[in-house]
């Protein structure tokens, strides 16, 4: 049999992080997640080409849970995080920035609520700056089966699904990867696109993390000209009918990517 098969069958969670010159703050989330991740889980971070010392603090943590694989070329965010995930092994998966920092109990938690979903999403709190007023929406638990309302509103922005605020049963990842080929932002919405059109969306109210707002964290400080506004909800909407077509199917789609 495939060692990773066996492996596979031995990991129960797997975290999937995207870091980038992070050498300042990942240590501190690197120990929040290791804390909640027992002996046979794992750690896993793409490193996209970092230009400081990210793999090196990575590296030093010395522990055999986290597995390091480094990028030789910056693909950014998206492609990292998709890399991560079809690197995890584990039956709960969990995506992580590089930057936060996760609330004790946080894996129990979501765990618990994939034994009725394939994919949850939880609130957080912040550090650091000031959440903008979006950012302050929270995810309420009698929203979680009502899936057209919550896709109309994650399609004008307004339902706050956020990457590092998900979980998902590794059964959700035929569906999720490969992500289409003309995503270049918000992985995080694709994944609750799909998850609440194939009706398996939960949302955990308590917060599971802090979430460190900075001049450095990928999603915008500022509002964006309504050209990029439209252009996001374009793609959002391209995004819609991959995942309507994979769901139909029940496989993900070989020709969402380009050759």
């Amino acid at each position: 049999m495939d060692p990773d098969s066996n492996q596979a069958e031995a990991t129960r969670v797997s975290v999937c992080m995207a870091a980038y010159n992070g050498a300042e703050h990942i240590r501190e989330q690197i120990d929040s997640i290791l804390s909640e991740l027992g002996p046979g889980d794992e750690l896993v971070v793409v490193d996209d080409a970092s230009t400081d010392k990210t793999r090196d603090v990575v590296s030093g943590v010395g522990d055999s849970r986290i597995r390091l694989i480094p990028s030789s070329v910056n693909r950014g965010y998206v492609r990292t995080f998709e890399a991560a995930l079809a690197h995890s092994r584990g039956e709960y998966v969990f995506l992580s920035d590089q930057d936060d920092v996760w609330i004790p109990g946080r894996v129990q938690r979501m765990v618990d609520a994939l034994q009725d979903a394939e994919v949850v999403a939880s609130n957080f709190s912040f550090f650091g700056q000031q959440p903008r007023a979006i950012e302050s929406i929270r995810l309420r638990s009698a929203d979680s089966g009502r899936r057209w309302a919550n896709l109309f509103a994650l399609w004008v922005g307004y339902r706050p699904y956020y990457g590092c605020s998900m979980a998902m049963r590794r059964s959700a990842l035929s569906l999720v990867l490969p992500f289409p080929g003309f995503l270049t932002e918000t992985h995080d919405q694709w994944i609750a696109m799909v998850a609440n059109l194939a009706g398996t969306m939960h949302h955990v109210e308590e917060d599971t993390l802090r979430r460190r707002l900075h001049e450095a964290n990928t999603s915008p400080k500022q509002w964006r000209s309504l050209r990029r506004i439209l252009a996001a909800r374009l793609m959002l909407l391209r995004a819609f009918l991959v995942a309507v077509r994979r769901i139909r199917r029940g496989s993900p789609a070989g020709t969402d990517r380009p050759a």
